[in-house]
């Protein structure tokens, strides 16, 4: 072996030189090897790429070593059509063709969602020894390519041999992090399979006899990579973005929800109306009470306490001021099993609730009405953001309460929630003997509009229509959206006009929106508020 090299600067230089250049040439060896080692079980892969590429160091230093036999390979053989060809052309033929092959079929199989899966529905994996001799293939291509580079370079094989040891050990440190970076992104994947397709024709075309400049090839697969890198910054960006204004439940719920059908076609199963013909099978999978539910439950951290509340206008109240006749009348009249009890006329601070049993109980043992004695104390809540459904239905379970107060910061009473406005914040309504003539909560009607009621939760109508994102407002019902819009309280008959949606007051009460009538502009409405 001849050292003489060592003392020689030029002979340094040249191989650095070499070393960048083959560590140039072989990228295109490893993002075939990053596709190819996917296709194996994953204890596999590894081994996979580290045996592929040594054998192709091997192969390397074979043919560094057989430089008289190699030089003849740039001898033509024979012509065609005026056309020689030598044996590196026939390599080069052979590898553009076999690696346009690879590069189309794993296109095809990407772009239609191909995926191989056995007969028990896992997925199929490719034997070791056939994706080894597939990196084969393409190393004896790039080999020879990278050997008759190194040839040109320098004139010492010990230079060229330790260029393309090193090479190849930087190639077989760096193929882990490439191939779990390239498998990790589609659109990397979908990129490299664009290259392999241009170097594949280069192949081609240089085994013909029309060479193409290795710059040109680099120069569009550079900018190609600078693009795809602008692209994955900004998607990283995107993430973080969303993953700092959305908490991880929040996260985990949108994608729950997204997997099952974010909108749901009617108010109910008698009701329910396509929305662009039949739904494909996957949409179909779960029922539309399923994903109404499933949605609620998602969804009870986020909605706060007062919005499944009974308002105080609403509450059934039992007054200790009125006399005993007028007390009875009022209990012969609810509805309900249990009154909130007050004085004189006043439900801002309620003296508690009591139960019609144990008043009955009272009358049945022949005894007066004795309110004070069956007055019994809920639970209260605080009307807060802070304060969900979800915080409720804990403080109900920890508490074993069927009833609690929701007080404002004042320490006024706005409203009651009972067991089953939780089970309804849930499953949706479980209307009672005395509700049955009421409209239900949300209607669709033919034309595609919807009559809904105005205590209605946004986060309910969602189900069914994009209005906006209120997430972050003050609001949460469809009456809190129309009274935001107009900063006053609505009318009978007022519009508005919100995203591609009319929302018009059909029904007030008072202060008190009791309907509104939701209508898709695409039908001819006009946009203007």
């Amino acid at each position: 072996m001849d050292f003489s090299w060592l003392s020689d600067p030029a002979a340094w230089l040249g191989l650095f030189t070499l070393i960048v250049l083959e560590i140039v040439l072989g990228i295109d060896n490893l993002i075939f090897v990053a596709i190819l080692a996917d296709k194996l079980p994953p204890e596999q892969r590894d081994r996979a790429r580290i045996v592929g590429l040594s054998l192709a160091l091997v192969m390397r230093l074979i043919l560094l070593a057989s430089i008289s036999w190699l030089v003849t390979l740039t001898t033509p053989l024979f012509s065609v059509m005026g056309v020689g060809f030598a044996g590196r052309d026939l390599i080069m033929l052979g590898g553009g063709v076999f690696l346009l092959f690879k590069a189309t079929t794993e296109l095809h199989e990407r772009l239609e969602g191909v995926d191989h899966v056995k007969s028990g529905g896992q997925r199929a994996y490719a034997a070791f020894a056939t994706v080894v001799a597939q990196i084969l293939v393409l190393d004896a291509v790039f080999s020879i390519d990278s050997v008759i580079t190194a040839i040109g370079m320098s004139e010492h094989l010990p230079v060229m041999m330790l260029a393309v040891i090193i090479a190849m050990i930087l190639m077989i440190a760096a193929s882990k992090p490439l191939t779990a970076f390239v498998n990790a992104h589609p659109t990397v994947v979908m990129l490299c399979l664009g290259f392999l397709l241009m170097i594949g024709f280069s192949l081609i075309a240089d085994g013909f006899g029309f060479h193409i400049p290795k710059g040109y090839l680099y120069a569009a697969i550079g900018f190609s990579v600078l693009i795809e890198a602008f692209n994955q910054v900004s998607q990283a960006n995107r993430i973080r973005y969303l993953n700092r204004s959305q908490s991880f439940r929040e996260r985990t719920a949108n994608a729950v929800l997204s997997l099952m059908g974010s909108r749901l076609s009617a108010a109910g199963a008698d009701e329910a109306k396509p929305e662009a013909g039949p739904l494909p099978v996957e949409d179909t999978a779960f029922a539309h009470n399923e994903r109404a539910m499933i949605h609620s439950v998602l969804t009870l951290a986020e909605r706060p306490i007062r919005v499944i509340a009974t308002p105080r206008a609403d509450i059934h109240r039992l007054d200790l001021s009125q006399p005993e006749a007028a007390q009875r009348q009022a209990l012969r009249d609810s509805p309900y099993s249990r009154l909130v009890v007050i004085r004189d006329g006043s439900i801002d601070e309620p003296l508690g609730i009591v139960a019609r049993k144990d008043l009955l109980a009272q009358l049945l043992d022949g005894r007066a009405l004795d309110i004070d004695a069956a007055l019994r104390q809920p639970l209260v809540l605080p009307e807060t953001v802070t304060v969900t459904v979800l915080k409720a239905l804990e403080s109900f379970r920890q508490n074993a309460a069927d009833m609690a107060f929701v007080v404002n910061e004042f320490g006024s009473l706005e409203g009651i929630v009972t067991q089953k406005d939780l089970m309804e914040a849930i499953a949706g309504e479980f209307p009672e003997e005395h509700e049955r003539h009421e409209r239900p909560a949300i209607a669709v009607n033919d034309d595609g509009s919807y009559d809904v009621e105005g205590s209605l939760e946004l986060v309910t109508l969602e189900q069914y229509l994009t209005l906006g994102d209120f997430e972050d407002e003050d609001f949460h019902t469809v009456a809190g959206l129309l009274m935001d819009c107009l900063e006053r309280i609505p009318r009978e008959g007022d519009e508005v006009t919100v995203g591609e949606w009319k929302l018009r007051v059909t029904a007030q009460k008072g202060n008190r929106t009791e309907r509104v009538l939701i209508s898709p502009l695409a039908n001819g409405f006009d946009a203007a508020i």
